[in-house]
Order: structure tokens, then C-alpha cells, then sequence
């Protein structure tokens, strides 16, 4: 598939605990001729769908392999602990790692978050999912540190969470094969990167127009034109500082040559 050709809708891949109802909106608004359809994956599925052609792009947790894929990263989200509401530490407005040295902290097999190393205590077995985990903390069994959005997205009466500044970050961004970056996953980007619906990529700047040139002030109708005061009266004097008439000698006498004896 080119470029150019214009499939009969979008495939975007999501995983869990990621919203994509904005972008999905605004798409509909721009392009109402070619259906979004929505692909719910899980971190560890993502990726393949991606490389399969399953989806056109998607939004995924990093790391992405650079070798194959493209990415945007978009936002960082806030790491919290899952705990039951009538934990001690839902008396704190957060939680440090070393606050769970002595709680059994669970590892989920679909974990989102990278460790240099576990916080607290092991359980004897790794749940298969999130979801898993959250039954485990709702029953007294450990702790779940997940991004924001996961905790959220498994939301229960009897449990909370609060934040671990200290905990390795999730991060989500936009993928797609880079082989495939048709034009409408160039679209796409331009959604999510808040592109309006008039701007253009490698539209060339508009030139900046010619100033309209300002007009020089008349001046007088003559190089001799009389000046006035300020009481609004005439000098009599022309430009070039003469008295507007001969100037006379000394005595009163004219300026006429005198006839020798």
C-alpha cells in the first residue's frame, strides 16, 4: 500500500490504561469519509500487532525497538501504589520505595514499569495480568505499584493508591511501522501533536509583504516663500538670508560707483 491510497478506515491499537476518545473525536471531525476503528491490545501484543499489519499505528508503552518502528513519545504518567483503603499508608499523600520494604510487593507477568530492582518483598507466584494483581491486593495479599492510568482503568470501592515519586515512570507514545507511514498515519500525528486543520507540513512560509512607502510632506510653493513669526507676520526674509531688497551703504547712500575727479 502507497501513501497515496486511501484505505477504508484507520486501525489504532491501544493498550490498557490509555484514553485515546480525544484523538478519536477529532479525527471523525476532520476526516467523517474514513472510519477509526479501535484495537484493544495488551503491552505485551502490542508490537506484533503493529509489525502484522493488525493496525495502522498505535499507542504503546516505551521502550519501542527503533529498528522497525517509529515513535512519538507523548507523556510521562505518575507511578502510584495500590493499596486497600485501610492500609497505614493511605494515612500519607505518598509513598517511597523504602516504605515497601516489609510489604510483599506484586509483579505482575503485563508489568509496565522497568526496574534496576523490586521494592519489598516477592509473592511466591508472578499474577498473569494487572487485573490478577488487583484481586490479589483487594484480598490483603500485597501491594501493586502500576501507572496512574491502571489504576484507574481497575478502579475498586476498597482500594486506593498513592503516589511513588521515587518508582520508574511509564511513558506513552505513538508507534507505527516505519515502513508504513502512510498519509493518514501522517494525520494521525498531526491529531496528536495538536496540528490545527488548516496547518500543512512543509507548507513553505508566507513571504512578508512590501510596506506601503510613507508620503513626504509638501513644502512650499517656492524655494523663496516667506516664513512667518509666531505672531503670524512675514520675515521679508527669502531663504537664502537676504532682506528681500538691495542693502543700502553706510550714510543712507545707495550702492552707486562713484565718477572719479
Amino acid at each position: 500500500m502507497t501513501g497515496s491510497e486511501v484505505p477504508h478506515s484507520f486501525r489504532l491499537a491501544y493498550v490498557p490504561g490509555v484514553t485515546p476518545s480525544k484523538w478519536v473525536r477529532i479525527w471523525n471531525e476532520r476526516l467523517p469519509d474514513v472510519p477509526l476503528t479501535l484495537v484493544a491490545v495488551s503491552p505485551g501484543e502490542a508490537f506484533g500487532v503493529l509489525r502484522e499489519g493488525g493496525a495502522d499505528a498505535g499507542f504503546v508503552r516505551l521502550p519501542v525497538d527503533r529498528t522497525d518502528l517509529s515513535a512519538i513519545p507523548l507523556y510521562t504518567e505518575t507511578t502510584v501504589v495500590v493499596i486497600p483503603k485501610d492500609h497505614l499508608m493511605a494515612a500519607t499523600e505518598e509513598v517511597s520505595t523504602e516504605d515497601l520494604a516489609d510489604e510483599i510487593v506484586l509483579h505482575p507477568l503485563d508489568d509496565t514499569l522497568v526496574w534496576e530492582q523490586l521494592p519489598g518483598r516477592p509473592a511466591i507466584e508472578r499474577p498473569a495480568t494487572t487485573a490478577d494483581a488487583i484481586e490479589l491486593v483487594a484480598a490483603g495479599i500485597g501491594v501493586l505499584v502500576v501507572p496512574q492510568s491502571l489504576a484507574r482503568l481497575h478502579h475498586r470501592k476498597d482500594l486506593t493508591y498513592r503516589p511513588v515519586p521515587d518508582a520508574p515512570e511509564s511513558r506513552v507514545a505513538l508507534s507505527w511501522p516505519q515502513e508504513e507511514t502512510t498519509d493518514l498515519v501522517e494525520e494521525f500525528i498531526g491529531i496528536v501533536r495538536g496540528r490545527t486543520v488548516n496547518s500543512t507540513r512543509g507548507r513553505p512560509p508566507t513571504p512578508p509583504q512590501p510596506k506601503a512607502k510613507r508620503k513626504r510632506p509638501e513644502t512650499g510653493s517656492g524655494s523663496g516663500a516667506q516664513r512667518k513669526t509666531a505672531s503670524g507676520k512675514a520675515t521679508g526674509k527669502n531663504p537664502r538670508g537676504g532682506s528681500g531688497g538691495a542693502k543700502a551703504g553706510k550714510g543712507g547712500k545707495s550702492g552707486k560707483p562713484r565718477r572719479r575727479p
